[in-house]
């Protein structure tokens, strides 16, 4: 999403008529999910995806129909029944929903797309977060208008309007509630009304403490689901630019001195892997004085009771001791660096996504369901 709104930046900088086009709402399988996004450009070039194949095509035809023809933002859906998804070798049934949303040179509006679109790059940059809300359905008679949209601030700062002081006080505290980890929601709203909140932060950053076989493992797992990386050890050759190639920064030095210099956020998960019991107490320490949202420390259940009562003694609540998950990871019986890694990696993302950490496997019900329809279709044909 990031490329769409610097292409967008650069669009209204130039003065260029374009369209974004975002997927706000899914239901069942589909390619792409909430918050994807497409720009396209009067010439027919774009930035960004919404999955490919037909849905893509059909929404980017649309998208040049609005600009050529004029006319404000609307909303569709679009069905992946089993033979359009066939088309595209894809194995889907859900149902897509797109706002797409013309942005043309001659708004002077105070909800300029341009306008917006440089506070988001600002906040994906290191600056304070923000949100877009997007009214995607007007009841009638309500005097809204599909597309009207309002920028939050972190601050409740807000620019822009959805033409209703009531729904931009709620629909800004809910945005506000959503930027720590950058997510979206669609709201509807008991008047019928819905809006699409869109929250945007830095990128998800990694911040490892201690430089070990685990830590490795874990780097490149981490850059590959696009988060920051950043590593601290207080041994210089355990925390260098060769062994962690993949590092937006490479610190070393005291874990509790460097934790509390690092620009971390809301939008960061520390991972404590030191290489002793010491280190990890004053790593877990200064790490809990952090506003990153997951803490998370690598070690037995043992030491980590024998930690938790070292932060007690020190005056540590209760309350932040379980702010710590520890031992770190889903359970899938890891034994070497690079499982151990595999498993700290699926629970952060569990964390950050919202996941439950279960089983995805189909359910005996439903296999039977399978089995009973493919024995209905070798069933012969009468002639009759």
């Amino acid at each position: 999403m990031e490329s769409v709104f610097r292409a967008a930046v650069d669009e209204a900088k130039s003065g260029n008529d374009h369209v974004i086009a975002t997927v706000i709402r899914t239901s069942g399988s589909t390619p792409q999910k909430s918050g994807a996004k497409l720009l396209v450009r009067k010439d027919g070039s774009g930035v960004g995806t919404l999955g490919g194949g037909c849905v893509e095509g059909d929404i980017w035809f649309a998208a040049r129909q609005l600009l050529k023809r004029g006319g404000s933002a609307e909303m569709r859906d679009y069905e992946l029944n089993e033979e359009l998804a066939a088309q595209d070798g894809l194995i889907c049934g859900g149902t897509m929903y797109f706002l797409i949303d013309p942005v043309r040179s001659d708004d002077k509006t105070s909800n300029s797309y341009g306008e917006f679109a440089e506070e988001v790059v600002a906040a994906y940059e290191g600056g304070a977060p923000v949100a877009i809300v997007n009214i995607v359905v007007a009841p009638e008679g309500s005097g809204l208008t599909v597309g009207s949209r309002m920028l939050v601030r972190e601050n409740g700062a807000t620019s822009g309007s959805l033409g209703d002081e009531k729904l931009e006080s709620v629909s800004a505290q809910q945005a506000r509630d959503l930027m720590a980890l950058g997510k979206n929601d669609y709201v509807v709203a008991d008047t019928g009304v819905e809006y699409y909140i869109e929250a945007y932060t830095t990128p998800p950053t990694l911040v490892i403490a201690g430089g070990g076989h685990v830590s490795k493992a874990l780097a490149p797992i981490a850059k590959s689901v696009g988060f920051r990386l950043f590593i601290i050890d207080d041994r210089e050759e355990f925390a260098n630019a060769e062994r962690f190639p993949e590092a937006e920064i490479v610190q070393v030095g005291e874990y509790e001195t460097v934790l509390q210099e690092l620009p971390i956020n809301a939008n960061s998960f520390i991972v404590i892997a030191t290489r002793g019991h010491r280190y990890d107490d004053a790593a877990l320490a200064s790490a809990l004085k952090t506003p990153a949202s997951y803490v998370g420390l690598l070690g037995s259940k043992r030491k980590t009771i024998l930690i938790y009562e070292d932060l007690l003694k020190r005056g540590f609540t209760l309350d932040e001791l379980r702010r710590t998950r520890s031992p770190i990871g889903l359970d899938v019986g890891a034994r070497t660096p690079e499982e151990i890694a595999i498993s700290i990696m699926a629970e952060i993302l569990m964390f950050r996504l919202g996941g439950s950490g279960g089983v995805l496997k189909l359910d005996e019900r439903l296999i039977q369901a399978a089995v009973k329809n493919a024995a209905k279709a070798e069933e012969p044909v009468s002639a009759d």
